[in-house]
């Protein structure tokens, strides 16, 4: 499965990257395959691996933030082959050129 998500840090002053920087730390650690962009932060693995690695994030910048928003886009394909994440973004750049 893919994920997108982004987490927004309500009430914690004007600068989330402090915040953000938390969360990708957590996703980064837990070895899922993974990118980050100006907006979301993209990781591929099973449900519940992904789900667990949201909710760290989450449960991460609520310790410094009275309220969390969370966007969550995902792309659930049973049977696709692990490396989806390069591989879909290699087939666009492929028909780019």
């Amino acid at each position: 499965m893919l994920a997108a998500f982004s987490i927004t840090p309500l009430g914690a002053g004007e600068s989330v990257g402090d915040h953000v920087a938390e969360a990708v730390r957590i996703v980064r650690a837990s070895g899922l395959p993974s990118d980050t962009n100006a907006m979301f932060t993209n990781v591929e693995g099973e449900w519940d691996e992904i789900l667990a690695v949201i909710r760290a994030c989450i449960d991460k910048v609520s310790e410094t933030a009275p309220r969390v928003t969370v966007t969550i886009k995902l792309d659930w394909r049973p049977g696709q082959p692990a490396g989806r994440l390069d591989r879909d973004m290699e087939s666009v750049e492929r028909r780019l050129r």
